[in-house]
């Protein structure tokens, strides 16, 4: 499985990004497709993740204001960025779960204040 991320930049706080993360490969082997974030000196976290049947869930910090979404046909998954904070800086990763696990390139979200 291949991921691709795009739609990270620079955007000022309360703003909205659309990231979008495009499995090939492999994707029928795909379980579950989630988003995690790594900021600067800090651990990689969750975000958000959907599985093929459409379950989700959310991160505690993004509920109300992040909404994950997929188009099966095009083997993509969304991740909809509202009222974007300063804390939200940083590099988000799109993530496969299967038989195997597979990690997208990373895309840099930064919000400035």
């Amino acid at each position: 499985v291949q991921l691709q991320a795009s739609g990270g930049g620079l955007v000022q706080a309360g703003g909205s990004l659309r990231l979008s993360c495009a499995a090939s490969g492999s994707i029928f082997s795909i379980l579950v497709m989630g988003w995690y974030r790594q900021a600067p000196g800090k651990q990689r976290e969750l975000v958000a993740t959907i599985t093929r049947s459409g379950i989700i869930n959310y991160a505690d910090f993004v509920k109300g204001r992040f909404t994950i979404s997929s188009d099966n046909a095009k083997n993509t998954v969304f991740l909809q960025m509202n009222s974007l904070k300063p804390e939200d800086t940083a590099v988000y990763y799109c993530k496969s779960v299967g038989r195997y696990s597979y990690w997208g390139q990373g895309t840099q979200v930064t919000v400035s204040s």
